[in-house]
Order: C-alpha cells, then structure tokens, then sequence
C-alpha cells in the first residue's frame, strides 16, 4: 500500500512538472535584459524586426557603434543580401555608427568566430547581442561559451507572426517554440561539448 501511494506521489509530481513546463517553455526561451556595451550585434536571420530593435537600442545608447550580420553568400533574386544591408544602412540617420559583419558559417555557432573576427581589433569587450525573441537563451548560451573573453548580453526583438510564449495558442509559434527547444537541447546535450 505504501509503495502504491509513493508511485501515485510520484506520478502526480511528475505531470504537475509536466505542466508547469508546458505552460512555461516558450517563456523560458526568452531572454530580455539588454545591458550597455561597447557594441551591439544584430545576428543574421530576420531582417525587419532584428535591425529595428538594434537602431532602438543604438538610438537608447545602449552602446556607441552596431554591426550587423549578413550572410555573405546569401541573395534575393538578382541582388546579394550584402549589397542591400548596405544600401539599408546608408539609409539610415546613424550610418556612421553602423557595419556590416559578414558572415560565412551557417549556425550560430559558426557565427560567433565571423563575429569574432569582425570585432577583432576593436575594444568591445562588452557586446550586446540582439536576436529574435525565442533565440535569445541559446544564442547568449553560445556566445558566452564560444567567446570567453569577452562579455555578453542579450536583446530580445519580436515578431508576433512568428512567436508567443503562450505557444500552444498558435500553430506557428508551435511550431517555432518545438524547433527551437530541439536545437537548446541539442546544443547543451551534443554541441557544446564537441571542439
């Protein structure tokens, strides 16, 4: 009988924390605590709401200069990518504040040594990342694990069409909130231990 009520105990326990997790997993890939810094880093990937979260941040002086990263191989129809952040920027008020990090590796891990290079020579010891709102846990994750020399914080940039933390409401961001855990755990469970 005892061990009947154990095994219940431990069942009930067990779907309590089953639940608390559902309800809280999209939440729990969200990070938002921008701090100031040298740089800000706007990472490849979206490019509406990401590079207007880092001009609002640049624009709050979170930090004095903003890179953003561009695939470099990556093209729209007839036109690189390249070329049109580089026409965007020229666009903007704070151009001379802005630059364009190319980026070759296609993760994000991959992307924190193009970003290294990109900053190598510089004093920006202390950069601020902006990202898509469900990308930031893993992405500062990486960042402080692949760069260990230098400081990191993170600003989460949202796209309603594309995420929610109240994921289960939305077909999308179902679908974007199981993607994404799959790459956390697949990052802290096989990636970050290889070299």
């Amino acid at each position: 009988m005892r061990t009947k009520r154990r095994g219940n105990l431990y069942l009930l326990i067990g779907l309590a924390t089953l639940t608390l997790f559902f309800f809280s997993a999209g939440r729990i890939l969200v990070q938002d605590s921008p701090q100031r810094s040298d740089i800000i880093v706007v990472l490849a990937g979206e490019t509406d709401h990401r590079p207007a979260r880092g001009l609002e941040l640049l624009k709050l002086g979170y930090a004095p200069r903003m890179i953003i990263d561009v695939p470099a191989a990556s093209r729209l129809y007839n036109l690189s990518e390249v070329d049109l952040a580089r026409n965007y920027v020229k666009t903007l008020p704070q151009a001379t504040a802005i630059n364009i990090c190319l980026i070759e590796g296609l993760s994000t891990r991959a992307e924190t040594h193009d970003v290294d290079r990109c900053l190598a020579g510089t004093s920006s010891s202390h950069v601020l990342i902006v990202t898509s709102d469900f990308h930031t846990r893993r992405a500062l994750s990486i960042f402080r694990h692949e760069l260990p020399s230098r400081s990191f914080s993170v600003a989460a940039s949202h796209d309603d069409a594309q995420f929610g933390v109240h994921w289960w409401t939305h077909r999308q961001w179902a679908k974007v909130c199981l993607e994404e855990w799959t790459r956390f755990l697949w990052w802290n469970a096989v990636d970050r231990w290889k070299y």
